[in-house]
C-alpha cells in the first residue's frame, strides 16, 4: 500500500519544502503539498505534486502570517475540496501546526498528525506574555499530533523537552545532503588550494538573512585585502536585507551569485571555495546557538572546510570529530589572525581530516526516505515509529 502524505508547508518558496517533499516521493510516498507562498513557488514544476496554495505570506510579520492561518482556517473545506483522504499530515512550522487539526477533521479526524519543527523562532522563547501565549497555542494545536520531527538534538534539550508544552515522540532527521543515486551522486571532493597569489574563497551559502554575519565577513575581507573572498549564494531575506545589492557593491572582495537549487547545484558551489560559513547569528543565543544547518553537511560532503564557533552546536558537532576551523570568537580580528596564520599545509590537513570521514553521515539516501516512509506508515496503525524517542529520553546527537 502506498502511503498518502498531505504537507502543510509554511512557505512554497523554502529549498527545504521541496527537499522534503523529493524525499517522501523516493521513499515511495505519493504527496500533495498545501501551503503558503511567499516569493517563487520552488514545486510549481515538481512532475507529480499535486499543489494547493492556502494563501500568501510575508517573511518577518508574524500578525500578517497569523491572519493568513485564520484566513485559511476558514476557507478549508474548499481550499482542500477534491483531495483524496491522506494517510498521514505532516505539518511543517507552528502555522501550519494551527491548521493540521482541522484539516484531519475535513478528512474524518481520525488522520495522524506529524510536527515538523526544524528552527525555534525566538518569540516561542520569550518569558513574557507573548511567549507564554506561543507556547500555550503550540501545546493546543499539538494536541492531537503523534510525532515531533526536528533536526537537531540541542532543540529538544534547549527548548522542546524544558519549555514546550508537547509530550511527544521525537523524531531526529538532520539537515543532511539529499542523495539519491544508487551508485552515489557526488564524486569524492578534491583539495583546492588557492595558487599562487590567488585569495582563500570562504563560501555563505543558503538562506541569507543574518546581517551580523555580513558585516563579519565583510570587514574581514576588506581588511585580508583581497587575501580572501567571500562568495554568497541563496536566498536572502529581504526583511533582513533590504539594501542587499547596496551592501555587496560596497563591499570589496564580497560578491553575489544568486540561488540556486538543492541538492542539483551543490557539488559545483561547494567546489568553488575551500571553506563554509557555518556560523549564524540571526537569533543569537537562541535557535543560532542550537542549529545543526544545512550548510554543514552540505559543505562537509564536498570537501568544503566548515567554519564554526566552538561554543555551539554545530562546533561541538565539529570537535566530536576532530574537524573544521573551529572559533572561540567570530569578529574580523580573529578570523584576520586565524587566516594571516593558515598555511596550505594547514588546509590540506584539514581537507583530508573532512575526505576521511564516512560520507554516510552527510547525506540522506533512497534506503533513509524509505525509512522515513516506513516510520510515517506505522502511525496509521496507532503504533509509534520504532526509533522515535520520547521528550523524557535521552535524545542522542551523534545520529546520523
Amino acid at each position: 500500500m502506498t502511503l498518502n502524505v498531505l504537507y502543510l508547508a509554511h512557505d512554497l518558496s523554502d529549498p527545504a519544502i521541496r527537499r522534503r517533499v523529493i524525499m517522501l516521493n523516493a521513499g515511495g510516498a505519493t504527496v500533495t503539498v498545501a501551503g503558503f507562498l511567499r516569493d517563487e513557488n520552488r514545486l510549481a514544476d515538481e512532475p507529480g505534486i499535486r499543489l494547493v496554495v492556502l494563501g500568501r505570506t510575508a517573511d518577518g510579520r508574524l500578525g500578517q502570517r497569523m491572519a493568513a492561518v485564520v484566513k485559511a482556517r476558514l476557507s478549508l473545506s474548499h481550499l482542500l475540496r477534491g483531495l483524496d483522504r491522506p494517510d498521514v499530515i505532516l505539518a511543517r512550522n507552528l502555522e501550519t501546526l494551527a491548521l493540521a487539526g482541522a484539516t484531519s477533521g475535513h478528512f474524518g479526524k481520525d488522520v495522524p498528525v506529524v510536527y515538523e519543527c526544524l528552527d525555534i523562532h525566538r518569540l516561542l522563547l520569550d518569558e513574557g506574555v507573548k511567549g507564554r501565549l506561543l507556547r500555550a497555542a503550540e501545546g493546543f494545536f499539538g494536541r492531537s499530533a503523534s510525532l515531533l520531527v526536528t533536526s537537531s538534538p540541542a532543540f529538544v534539550a534547549h527548548y522542546f523537552k524544558p519549555l514546550s508544552r508537547l509530550d511527544l515522540p521525537v523524531m531526529l532527521l538532520e539537515n543532511q545532503v539529499l542523495e539519491l543515486s544508487p551508485q552515489g551522486g557526488t564524486a569524492p571532493a578534491a583539495p583546492r588550494p588557492p595558487l599562487a597569489n590567488a585569495p582563500w574563497r570562504i563560501g555563505w551559502f543558503g538562506a541569507i538573512r543574518c546581517r551580523k554575519s555580513f558585516d563579519i565577513l565583510s570587514r574581514f575581507a576588506s581588511a585580508m585585502n583581497g587575501r580572501v573572498e567571500i562568495v554568497i549564494r541563496g536566498r536572502v531575506s529581504p526583511k533582513e536585507f533590504p539594501d542587499f545589492e547596496a551592501r555587496v557593491a560596497a563591499s570589496p572582495y564580497v560578491s553575489f551569485h544568486g540561488t540556486y537549487r538543492n541538492p542539483e547545484d551543490l557539488q559545483d558551489i561547494y567546489s568553488d571555495v575551500q571553506f563554509v560559513w557555518a556560523i549564524d547569528f540571526f537569533e543569537e543565543g537562541l535557535n543560532s546557538e542550537w542549529l545543526l544547518p544545512n550548510r554543514l553537511y552540505e559543505g562537509a560532503l564536498h570537501g568544503a572546510v566548515p567554519i564554526a564557533l566552538s561554543s555551539t552546536e554545530t562546533g561541538r558537532f565539529l570537535a566530536r570529530r576532530g574537524l573544521g576551523l573551529l572559533l572561540a570568537a567570530a569578529d574580523p580580528a580573529a578570523l584576520e589572525a586565524c587566516f594571516n596564520a593558515l598555511t596550505v599545509s594547514q588546509y590540506n590537513s584539514l581537507f583530508e581530516k573532512l575526505a576521511a570521514t564516512d560520507r554516510q553521515q552527510w547525506i540522506t539516501s533512497e534506503a533513509d526516505c524509505q525509512a522515513l516512509v516506513r516510520q510515517l506508515g506505522l502511525l496509521c496503525a496507532k503504533a509509534p515509529p520504532p526509533a522515535a524517542l520520547s521528550l523524557s529520553s535521552p535524545l542522542q546527537s551523534e545520529g546520523s
